[in-house]
């Protein structure tokens, strides 16, 4: 019978054995492949693009040399570029060829670029900027093509505000203080002989929330029957926004120094705290 200390004595001679043949056999040299690295210079794009001015795809990667789509990005991102926003973003070209005009947009021939990259963000930026939002046919007339799909996208990302405004939808910023502002600035618009509704919507402008509230409320008891309606439409706010600054003036309960209520808001962010 085999014990349990004739298999330790067993297990301990095999492994002496194969450490002895293993001594006599002959090193096999080990080889180290090295890959030689495959260097693209950037400036063969760099040279492309200024005297193209623009440039495609397949047209990068014959100048660079490479077929690899990810190369070429690489490549570009250290030259600082931007992909057209028309054309599905097949077109390429460098920031320091185009030439932005005021609003961040440049054309060459029918290939159009932005400093915001995307239709999506030059959209957003352009409408949120603008001083009395934009219908699709205006801001259709601005970047010189079809946006309606991509403001459809921003109003369900809620990255815009959309209103019906005669029959069409109006689209504003997100946010409510610069939207209302757009509101009564189209307001104004629509009354170009009315100096007085032009210098309202400037002065209502230049308001905080608060005193935009009193003043909607003011307007609408000037206004007499019917007001809320016409000033909450006039200026883009809710009735129930402009029967609050009526309340509040007939009252005479209006905070000082303060813009919303305390606790008013936003509700405050805890920051976590990393437990010891």
């Amino acid at each position: 019978m085999i014990t349990g200390q004739m298999m330790r004595l067993l297990g301990r001679c095999t492994s002496r054995l194969k450490y002895e043949y293993d001594a006599r056999q002959p090193r096999v040299r080990q080889h180290i492949y090295i890959m030689n690295t495959v260097h693209y210079p950037a400036q063969k794009l760099a040279s492309l693009l200024k005297d193209q001015k623009v440039a495609t795809m397949p047209q990068l990667k014959r100048a660079l040399g490479t077929s690899v789509t990810y190369t070429v990005l690489r490549k570009l991102s250290s030259l600082g570029y931007r992909s057209s926003y028309s054309h599905g973003g097949a077109y390429y070209t460098l920031d320091g060829i185009a030439h932005y005009d005021e609003l961040g947009l440049w054309a060459y021939r029918d290939i159009h670029f932005s400093q915001q990259g995307t239709l999506l963000n030059t959209a957003e930026a352009l409408v949120t900027r603008s001083a009395a939002g934009y219908q699709v046919p205006e801001l259709e007339a601005v970047v010189h093509v079809a946006v309606k799909d991509a403001l459809r996208q921003l109003v369900q990302a809620q990255r815009l505000f959309r209103r019906e405004w005669q029959g069409r939808y109006l689209y504003c910023a997100l946010d409510r203080t610069r939207r209302q502002e757009q509101w009564a600035a189209r307001q104004a618009q629509h009354e170009p002989d009315d100096d007085l509704q032009a210098a309202k919507a400037l002065f209502y402008g230049l308001l905080d929330e608060q005193q935009r509230r009193l003043y909607a409320g003011l307007e609408s008891l000037q206004c007499g029957q019917g007001g809320q309606q016409q000033v909450a439409r006039r200026f883009g706010l809710d009735v129930d926004t402009v029967a609050r600054g009526e309340r509040e003036l007939r009252s005479g309960q209006v905070l000082r120094g303060r813009v919303r209520q305390p606790g008013g808001g936003r509700p405050s962010v805890e920051k976590k705290r990393r437990k010891s």
